[in-house]
């Protein structure tokens, strides 16, 4: 684990996002400057390698930021890790796309993504069509883009028979691609929209890869623990309103449990680390009383927040895990 990386990103959320993250939760759209901060810090870069301009963080400093950044500001750190998995997937390629990720590298170039549809059972929610010269065509309905507004780019994910396209799209409307605003209850700011895409062209220097869908299926079973993270930072600030508690000895239970899960486990560990944040919000908004359902007092925006986190990265597996944990089933029912 890169240490200072880590506590440069524990002082930006201490210093920085978390005194601005009622403010910021209270905007239609997060403000510039907090995600300006990200980028001066090197953090638009974290995963992508050092031979693109980036920071070439491993796993463990990886999720040691995530949890900072979640602390500091949700808001700030949901629309911000999206950026991370589009540029490390850009740097990775061997198409044409690749001379993009300098700029995504830097944060002077800003990525959403649009994947969450292929964790979907049941017909493809948006589909990738050959358009005849190494370009495609993408139709469907992307549920979930989050950024809209201060993402320059979309990574975005299409199917096609077996396999899955990913290309960056640009962030921009046009009639063949169009946008509605989510209202959420919990990190509005965020600005989430609908995709919607109807024949929508990507040439082929926006293709980053090819791949069969159930290569990426299999490859995301394994990174469901890094969401995790977002669940500890916003533990750990609770925790730290709070004041000391047996909660603080379990919240180290949870990082231990996440560092150690695989595929089999992963719903477990997640889901316990979603429930102990309500546990922790739930019991600072108690010891507020009155004043801490308050738009100006951070236990109410940490308590919806937490909630948001039950459904945020969701798989079947990891419902039905949150599920038993709140419920104390065993198996949830419908």
């Amino acid at each position: 684990m890169d240490a200072e990386l880590v506590a440069t990103a524990q002082r930006l959320a201490d210093e920085v996002l978390f005194p601005a993250a009622l403010a910021t939760d209270a905007a239609d759209v997060v403000p510039q400057a907090q995600l300006d901060a990200l980028a001066a810090a090197g953090l638009y870069g974290l995963t992508a390698p050092r031979s693109v301009g980036g920071r070439g963080a491993d796993a463990a400093t990886v999720l040691g930021v995530i949890e900072a950044i979640a602390g500091g500001c949700l808001t700030t750190a949901f629309v911000w890790t999206q950026h991370l998995g589009a540029t490390r997937a850009v740097a990775s390629s061997t198409g044409e796309v690749r001379a993009l990720a300098p700029s995504l590298a830097s944060g002077a170039r800003r990525s959403g993504v649009a994947f969450a549809h292929l964790r979907r059972p049941g017909p493809p929610a948006v589909v990738a069509a050959p358009d005849g010269d190494g370009g495609w065509r993408l139709t469907g309905e992307a549920p979930w883009v989050t950024g809209w507004g201060r993402i320059d780019v979309v990574h975005a994910a299409g199917v096609c028979g077996g396999d899955v396209v990913w290309s960056l799209v640009d962030a921009v409307v046009e009639p063949t691609l169009r946008v509605e605003r989510l209202r959420l209850a919990a990190v509005d700011a965020s600005a989430t929209v609908v995709v919607q895409l109807d024949g929508h062209r990507v040439p082929p220097e926006r293709v980053t890869v090819v791949e069969p869908l159930a290569d990426w299926l299999a490859r995301d079973a394994l990174g469901l623990r890094t969401n995790g993270s977002l669940a500890l930072g916003i533990t750990r600030r609770t925790l730290s309103l709070l004041g000391p508690s047996p909660l603080d000895d379990e919240l180290a239970a949870a990082r231990v449990a996440l560092d150690a899960s695989g595929p089999d486990t992963v719903a477990a560990s997640r889901a316990r680390a979603s429930a102990l944040a309500v546990r922790a919000t739930a019991a600072l908004v108690a010891a507020g009383g009155g004043r801490a359902i308050r738009r100006d007092e951070h236990a109410q925006r940490l308590a919806r927040e937490a909630l948001f986190l039950l459904v945020q990265g969701q798989t079947p597996a990891i419902k039905a895990a949150e599920v038993a944990a709140l419920t104390g089933r065993v198996t949830p029912g419908p």
